[in-house]
Parts: structure tokens; C-alpha cells; sequence
């Protein structure tokens, strides 16, 4: 098999390429990387020096693939399917583009501050900074709330890889910053991703390990 993705499957800024690959049923070999085992870390430091997942390795193109939109992107571009996850259109691109990267900056990034704040030690957390992403995250979905008033999908009628970003960004931002009642538009785009077969995909391979997700301890 040509494809093979270095990824793990609780981390959120993989679920982006898996979901690009289960929505196009694109053939591929995953492989489970863990980084406190010294031989994992070790192979897989030889495809991304900087240890960060995911990477896409291509064996017929001879190519490796760093980051999620990245890898996205080259699928798009290289292994397309029916589900046209990178319009065409150069402004219809740009504007998928913009949501992935508002989704990645403005939603994964402070809800991973959270995150990893909860997995510091007590004398070690930053409760200002924790409050300053609660607020961003707040501002995120008020932006949110007004975009998906009258869409299916971020781009409208076409799941595209702004969906991608959204399903794992929102997931996460869920389980730390609860939507409530405050945005129900919101709330509605999420229960809709949750019901996309290769998001929830993603989510039933991710149970065995969201015992490892700090949940209470913070």
C-alpha cells in the first residue's frame, strides 16, 4: 500500500487527515505512534525530526507529508476522491483555507492550552493563561454561532476539509469549554459532524485511549 500515516489515534490534530481518508475511502496503512516508547519515538523521529504528528509517508511518490492541513491538502491534490475536500475554485479554496485555519488557531490551539495545562503539576499551571483560552474559545463559538445560523457544513452544502478541522476542534473544545445552551447552532453543526460515518469512525478507534484524556483533574 502506497499511503501510510504515522498518527495516534487520541490525538486531535490527527483526526483532520483521518477523517480526509475515511470520507474518500483512500487505501492506507496506519501506524500507531507512541512517543514514550523509545523505539516508536525513535522510527518515527526518522520521518518528522520535530516529532510532531500526523505524517504521511507516500512510498510510490516518495514523498513525506508533515502537518494536517498539508496532508489534506496533498490527498486532495494527489489521491481524490468523490468527496471534493479542497474546492476547485480558487476563491472557494481560499475560503476552506480561512475556516481550516480559524478552526486550527482559534479553537484546537486554546483548548489544547487547557489540555495541557490540566496535565502540568499543580505548582506548574498558568490559571491566567487557562482563562484567556476559555475566552477565546467563548469568542470562537460566538464566531461559529453566526456562521453555521443557516449552513449544513462550514462551506455550506459540501463537506469539505474545514469539516475536517471543525469535527476535532469543536470534539475537544466541547469537553472543556461545554457549548450549553448559549449556542445552539453550534451544538447543531457538532451533533452533525458526530453523525458523519468517517468522523465517527475516528471516534470509536480513538475509546480504547480517551481513558487517557484529562477529563476531571483540573
Amino acid at each position: 500500500m502506497s499511503l501510510t500515516l504515522h498518527f495516534h489515534p487520541l490525538a486531535s490534530f490527527c483526526w483532520k487527515p483521518l477523517i480526509a481518508l475515511y470520507e474518500n475511502r483512500t487505501p492506507f496503512t496506519p501506524v500507531i505512534v507512541d512517543l514514550g516508547d523509545a523505539g516508536s519515538r525513535g522510527a518515527f523521529l526518522k520521518i518528522s525530526p520535530t516529532g510532531k504528528m500526523p505524517a504521511l509517508r507516500d512510498d510510490t511518490r516518495d514523498r513525506t507529508v508533515l502537518e494536517s492541513t498539508i496532508v489534506v491538502e496533498y490527498l486532495a491534490a494527489h489521491y481524490p476522491g468523490p468527496v471534493e475536500l479542497v474546492p476547485a475554485d480558487i476563491d472557494q479554496a481560499l475560503a476552506v483555507r480561512q475556516a481550516d485555519r480559524f478552526y486550527d488557531f482559534y479553537v484546537q490551539e486554546p483548548m489544547q492550552k487547557i489540555v495541557g495545562d490540566r496535565l502540568r503539576p499543580q505548582d506548574k499551571t498558568d490559571p491566567f493563561g487557562v482563562e484567556q483560552a476559555r475566552d477565546q474559545l467563548r469568542n470562537s463559538y460566538a464566531i461559529v454561532e453566526q456562521e453555521m445560523q443557516s449552513k449544513v457544513w462550514a462551506m455550506g452544502d459540501a463537506f469539505t476539509m474545514a469539516d475536517c478541522a471543525a469535527s476535532p476542534a469543536l470534539f475537544y473544545a466541547n469537553k472543556v469549554e461545554p457549548f450549553g445552551d448559549k449556542y445552539p447552532a453550534v451544538k447543531g453543526y457538532h451533533d452533525r459532524l458526530l453523525q458523519r460515518p468517517a468522523f465517527s469512525r475516528v471516534i470509536e478507534e480513538a475509546q480504547p485511549y480517551f481513558k487517557l484524556f484529562p477529563y476531571n483533574n483540573g
